[in-house]
């Protein structure tokens, strides 16, 4: 009975919020390298903002394509065992990624303007969570994000595989909603850095690119 309440413990939790170790720096310095997140996971494709940190699975988008994609029961498999274990931290799944939301369905991202800034449907923006001397981009990139996909970028921008390095991929290195596990919402470990993490102010309140509009 014990057992089987703790698996069960364990699959609800995991189906509401699950734990996730950050293995790089390419979201530094908002998240460091062995850091432990806990992430919600409810009705997160249908409230993400820009600024979000959010962690999907790359799968489809940006994991290796040499290694296959696998079969749906082996993808279902794999999501109920990582149920689980999440909440004790056992990483099995290394399709998962963090970033940043940086552009929404309809969004058009542009980098850089003359003045060297990332720009959202034609509005500058100043980011103030990215790595110490790093550009906002290295390179340069001219995209409109389709429906029911995202942008997505590192807060490390000189050492991140995001978006960018996926333009010439299938798909253009959007991030699908439906492969987006949910919104990153604490670092729980360790203690020192232990807190709540919140959508930058400076991509929210952007206002949405209207059907049709022409760019500037």
């Amino acid at each position: 009975m014990v057992g089987a309440a703790l698996v069960l413990m364990l699959l609800v939790r995991g189906l509401l919020v699950q734990s996730f170790y950050i293995p790089s720096g390419s979201m530094e310095p908002t998240l460091e390298p062995a850091d432990r997140i806990l992430v919600n996971k409810i009705g997160v494709a249908s409230s993400l903002q820009r600024g979000d940190l959010v962690v999907f699975d790359g799968t489809h988008t940006f994991a290796d394509r040499a290694a296959g994609t696998g079969s749906e029961q082996t993808s279902a498999v794999g999501r109920v065992l990582g149920a689980m274990t999440s909440m004790v931290s056992i990483n099995i799944n290394e399709s998962d990624y963090v970033k940043r939301v940086v552009g929404l369905p309809g969004d058009h991202v542009v980098c850089c303007d003359g003045n060297g800034l990332l720009t959202v449907n034609d509005i500058a923006v100043e980011e103030p969570y990215l790595y110490p001397g790093d550009k906002p981009s290295d390179l340069t990139f001219d995209v409109t994000v389709p429906a029911e996909h995202i942008w997505v970028m590192g807060d490390h921008r000189s050492d991140s595989a995001d978006s960018r390095a996926h333009l010439g991929d299938p798909g253009g290195g959007m991030v699908r909603l439906d492969d987006v596990i949910g919104r990153a919402w604490m670092v729980y470990w360790p203690p020192g850095r232990a807190g709540l993490l919140r959508a930058s102010g400076s991509l929210q309140g952007i206002p949405a690119r209207t059907a049709g509009e022409r760019h500037t």
